[in-house]
């Protein structure tokens, strides 16, 4: 019966996840015990993506909080914190939590709220649900059911820095996080080393050190960067400039705390393109055998002919033997 009822309400969820029954049994304790008589369907309801304040709870606007007071339920990645936010407004709904570690359980459930007719906003604890947080599937999950979804506009992180940041807005790349490793971080930068784009990520401040040495090594030291920090909040705080400046005022600071956003400009008419692996390391080779150096010099030499750090240059010299 369970299978059933979960066949008729989210029909990708059990061929795409598999369930076991003690699961099936928590996502189906507020289902129906059948199916909807077709005679007697309710419309269904509608799912709102409401965009919150990421700092300033002022930054919110007069159609979120009508909307907020509207539905019939709110979907919160932490309701603690979204609590916060009701609270300041006088606004009492009940609230579900819905974050990554329940999304595939949680997002049936609420769809089959949706289709009983019971209107759903889903928020994130600040900025707009989807973007770097949970939302996607039951967006997906909602649009395969044929259920309205719209979105409600708000604050954004990454946008906010950007228009503030004095880099080029005209053309941009937003990618979220950066890889936490060391070694996925470099390759993700060395792709944008000659990106024609203003290049926009998240950073948590305990790596945001070694990112910028990283992209000191890979990018180049005169690579204009700027640093959007706690950004709406008490403390905002905009640090622009080259890459290895920027780093030298990080490294004094000690410890970094806040929501950071990381914007990298685009580069420079005179920045040659990133040359092969399979050239470095032949070109080391070369130098080793014509003007017989050591590795070290023939690294030192190389990383000045090709442009680089003696660093990337190393790296890529390893990759090539």
């Amino acid at each position: 019966m369970l299978r059933r009822v979960l066949a008729h309400y989210a029909p990708g969820l059990l061929t795409t996840h598999p369930l076991p029954g003690a699961t099936l049994r928590a996502v189906a304790k507020d289902f129906p015990s059948s199916a909807p008589d077709s005679d007697s369907e309710v419309a269904a309801g509608t799912l709102y993506l409401v965009g919150t304040p990421i700092g300033n709870l002022e930054d919110i606007t007069l159609r979120a909080l009508r909307i907020l007071k509207e539905v019939d339920l709110i979907a919160c990645e932490d309701t603690r914190q979204t609590m916060k936010l009701l609270d300041h407004y006088g606004i009492e709904k009940p609230t579900v939590s819905y974050h990554e570690h329940n999304e595939l359980t949680r997002a049936a459930e609420l769809v089959v709220h949706l289709e009983r007719g019971d209107n759903l906003a889903m928020v994130s604890d600040a900025g707009m649900p989807g973007v770097s947080d949970p939302g996607y599937r039951l967006v997906a999950l909602a649009i395969r059911h044929h259920i309205r979804v719209v979105p409600i506009p708000g604050a954004s992180a990454f946008l906010s820095a950007l228009v503030a940041s004095g880099l080029p807005t005209d053309s941009f790349h937003f990618s979220g996080f950066l890889p936490a490793k060391e070694g996925a971080r470099r390759t993700a930068l060395e792709a944008i080393r000659t990106s024609p784009r203003t290049q926009i990520f998240y950073e948590a401040p305990h790596r945001i050190v070694e990112t910028l040495r990283d992209i000191v090594d890979t990018l180049g030291p005169e690579r204009h960067v700027v640093i959007a920090r706690e950004v709406t909040k008490l403390h905002e705080e905009f640090l622009r400039g080259r890459a290895e400046s920027v780093l030298t005022q990080l490294e004094q600071r000690g410890d970094i705390r806040g929501e950071i956003t990381l914007l990298i400009g685009k580069a420079e008419d005179n920045v040659p393109a990133q040359p092969s692996t399979k050239s470095i390391a032949k070109r080391i080779r070369e130098l080793m055998a014509a003007e017989q150096l050591d590795e070290k010099g023939a690294l030192k030499q190389a990383a000045r002919e090709f442009g680089l750090s003696k660093s990337a240059t190393y790296r890529e010299f390893q990759r090539g033997k």
